[in-house]
């Protein structure tokens, strides 16, 4: 038992020896351990600290100060410290930072000059739409551009005409592009501007040529960085050679009517653009165009009401909903309906201007060819309104008002006297430099309001955003006041339902019957 004791406790000596040796050696590199345990947890801290005064191009992630710190845990517990660190991935690099901000200056006669720093641009110098051809010498830019800066500044525009020719008698023309306003002033962040540009020589178009716009900011009568403002260049307009065929300024138009309808938008009732568009096409006849301009309002259920029309080659369908970025009145529409105006100007004889939820109307035993011919002296004429309320219909209508379409339930007109209602128009486009939505102030020629006994139009207000049944309350009378408003029995529109249901039916077939609302 003795022995075994003194070999015990032998072999403890020899184990106190081995670790007396690791404690000199730790010992002896004592010194080296230290000075490197230091300098890392100073490094892990200037990391850190850097955080918090450096640009966000220089951070370190979260994952990168764990590693640091895992390294100097690893040495700590016994890590040889001939150890060498990885650095931590580098980042990438962002865009470098925007120049510096100037600073007031205090000039030699004592007066402090201020500085001022602008950061980006409030609203564009010009947002062009279309550019088209007027006639052989002029053409007209159809565009957005800033409100404030039309209403308090003086911005200008010069037109150039470069030919493309190598025959130096074919040179370069340029002309002072008068600009239209035809917004009335309800424009919003942007306004609508139509410039004319008249080259008192006729560009010549069989070489083909480009059109350019310099749209100024500035109050002087220059271009350039001579105090008169910023001048923008803007190629509006390519001819190709042989491109133009310049018959169409005297030619007859393709068309005897076509409609320039406002921006759609919102949820629209595919019910009421399929009666809408159904009436019309038989109003207007097989020479009719119609441009339908999608600001939104063209969903999925209304694209399948228009498409057979479409493809009978009655309607144009323009997506124009990039309009919205930029900030005009009501989706842009005088923006849109100038751009229609000069698009189409000759390809129709006339161009009407109304609503989805209108209805234009020709009194029995006239057409719209004759009134239209007895109207012909006149550049424009605007139309009067027949306005229905759009939840009253007939107790005979009862159990029966989801199969009759809208404006054939809808009979009662609101007859309340000294109120100005608003009017649509049409126009021989030919003679119109600019337009708006219920009427142009830009035309040459003519214009008569007088119209009521020849041409009138029934507005169906807020039918065409509701998708659900418009009957809400059943009458039995041919007059009534309703909600402090009086109306009469009016049933005008609901005569004529019959033969427009038989006239698709035969047109495009019965595609449509299961319409939803």
């Amino acid at each position: 038992m003795v022995e075994k004791r003194k070999e015990g406790m032998g072999g403890n000596k020899g184990g106190d020896n081995q670790k007396k040796m690791f404690v000199g050696v730790v010992w002896n590199c004592a010194a080296e351990i230290k000075v490197l345990l230091t300098a890392l947890f100073f490094l892990c801290l200037t990391i850190t600290l850097l955080q918090y005064f450096l640009p966000s191009r220089f951070s370190l992630s979260p994952s990168d100060l764990r590693l640091c710190v895992s390294s100097v845990t690893k040495l700590s517990n016994s890590e040889p410290p001939s150890l060498i660190l990885s650095p931590p991935p580098l980042q990438s690099l962002s865009p470098p930072p925007p120049p510096s901000l100037q600073q007031d200056e205090t000039l030699d006669n004592g007066v402090i000059k201020r500085a001022f720093n602008p950061f980006g641009s409030a609203a564009y110098n010009f947002i062009q739409m279309g550019s088209y051809r007027g006639g052989l010498n002029s053409f007209a830019i159809i565009g957005l551009s800033s409100k404030p800066l039309h209403v308090y500044g003086k911005p200008h525009y010069q037109c150039e005409w470069v030919p493309f020719s190598n025959n130096q008698s074919d040179e370069t023309v340029s002309t002072t592009g008068y600009k239209i306003l035809p917004d009335w002033g309800y424009g919003r962040v942007y306004t609508v501007v139509v410039v004319n540009c008249t080259f008192k020589d006729n560009p010549i178009i069989p070489i083909g040529g480009r059109l350019v716009l310099y749209a100024s900011t500035g109050a002087g009568g220059g271009f350039g960085d001579d105090g008169s403002g910023y001048t923008d260049r803007i190629e509006s307009l390519t001819e190709k050679h042989d491109s133009f065929n310049v018959s169409v300024f005297d030619s007859p138009p393709k068309y005897d009517y076509l409609y320039c309808g406002s921006s759609l938008y919102g949820n629209l009732s595919p019910q009421r653009v399929r009666e809408w568009i159904a009436y019309h096409v038989k109003l207007f006849g097989e020479k009719s165009h119609f441009v339908i301009h999608d600001a939104g309002g063209i969903h999925e259920d209304v694209l399948q009401v228009l498409l057979p029309w479409i493809e009978k080659g009655y309607v144009t369908l323009q997506d124009i909903r990039e309009q919205e970025r930029f900030d005009g009145y009501y989706h842009n529409q005088f923006l849109v309906v100038n751009d229609c105006l000069h698009r189409y100007r000759f390809m129709s004889k006339w161009m009407f201007f109304f609503d989805v939820d209108e209805f234009i109307y020709v009194p029995p035993k006239n057409t719209i060819g004759s009134v239209l011919e007895s109207l012909r002296d006149y550049s424009q004429f605007t139309i009067e309104q027949m306005p229905m309320i759009n939840k009253l219909c007939l107790t005979d209508d009862l159990g029966k008002a989801p199969r009759k379409w809208g404006f054939e339930k809808l009979v009662y007109r609101d007859v309340k006297r000294g109120i100005r209602r608003d009017r649509k128009y049409a126009i021989q486009p030919r003679n119109v430099f600019a337009t708006g939505v219920h009427m142009s102030q830009n035309v040459g020629g003519r214009t008569l309001h007088k119209t009521e006994r020849r041409i009138k139009y029934f507005h169906y207000h807020g039918t065409i955003a509701e998708r659900r049944e418009p009957c809400r309350n059943y009458i039995n009378s041919t007059e009534l006041n309703f909600e402090g408003t009086p109306y009469v029995l009016d049933i005008t529109m609901r005569k004529a339902a019959a033969s427009v249901k038989k006239f698709e039916l035969k047109t495009i077939g019965d595609r449509l019957q299961r319409t939803r609302q």
